[in-house]
């Protein structure tokens, strides 16, 4: 049984994966602390899976990505002791079946990278992903399936959270909220438009750029678009661009790239 783990800047998103390809037999996510020892995540992490009645035993591989280097060395400890197992971790070097043009290619983060496979393998080239996280991301695979890079913006969360901060009278608002109006007549609810409305029109206007920029019209569905993270069912309804919405498109890139490792005996 494979487990796929993705280490982000504010949670770290676990996926074990069932027999059939699409399959979460189980999803959990723990807050991200490079504090916390492999002790204490060992005990979650079991936990957790006998929840969902997966036992350690029954974990016989594990494919990681990480954007928060501090926490990494503690997750692959889990692995070892935990399951048993050394984990594949997404990294130069590691075939991901995207060509890679992006300098110095050891500052992009993987989980871009894994989002960009995962939308590839499922739609095809040009495609652009865009992950609603503590950032959100939009990456684009051009034509002839290569990863060029994309663009990376405050997350809807950090947005509120610094006009609150930065806001003498402005509190911190739920964003969260469904049927938010795009005329705000309080004022909770114009920061509300602002912050929610706002971002959705910043992705819209930077997947209709990239869309040319990847030789494709200005049309809506030009070129395929697939939303994940936390935030993609508050933005991504809101986003006329966005043909797709695969919350566990991270964990769909992270077994592809351990299933390619495996098929060419990389996976250690």
């Amino acid at each position: 049984m494979l487990v796929t783990i993705s280490i982000g800047n504010s949670h770290t998103a676990y996926a074990v994966h069932g027999g059939r390809e699409a399959e979460h037999r189980a999803a959990f996510r723990l807050r991200t602390d490079p504090r916390r020892t492999a002790d204490e995540i060992g005990l979650w992490v079991t936990d957790l899976l006998g929840r969902a009645q997966v036992t350690a035993r029954e974990v016989d591989a594990v494919c990681l990505c990480s954007v928060v280097p501090s926490a990494t060395g503690a997750i692959v400890a889990v692995c070892e002791r935990t399951f048993g197992v050394r984990p594949l971790v997404v990294r130069p070097g590691v075939r991901t079946g995207l060509p890679v043009r992006y300098r110095p290619e050891a500052t992009l983060g993987t989980d871009r990278l894994v989002d960009a496979a995962a939308a590839h393998a499922a739609y095809g080239a040009p495609v652009i992903a865009v992950d609603f996280g503590t950032a959100t991301t939009i990456n684009a695979v051009d034509g002839a399936g290569v990863f060029v890079g994309g663009a990376i913006a405050p997350g809807i969360g950090i947005a509120a959270e610094a006009l609150a901060e930065a806001g003498a009278r402005l509190a911190l608002v739920d964003v969260q909220a469904t049927a938010l109006p795009l005329v705000g007549r309080t004022t909770e609810s114009a920061v509300q438009s602002g912050v929610v409305h706002g971002h959705a029109a910043l992705v819209d206007g930077l997947i209709a750029r990239m869309t040319k920029a990847l030789g494709g019209t200005d049309s809506p569905q030009a070129v395929p678009v697939v939303a994940t993270g936390g935030w993609a069912g508050v933005i991504a309804p809101l986003v006329p661009r966005i043909g797709h919405v695969r919350v566990g498109l991270i964990h769909d890139g992270l077994r592809l790239i351990w299933e390619r490792n495996v098929q060419f005996g990389s996976a250690a």
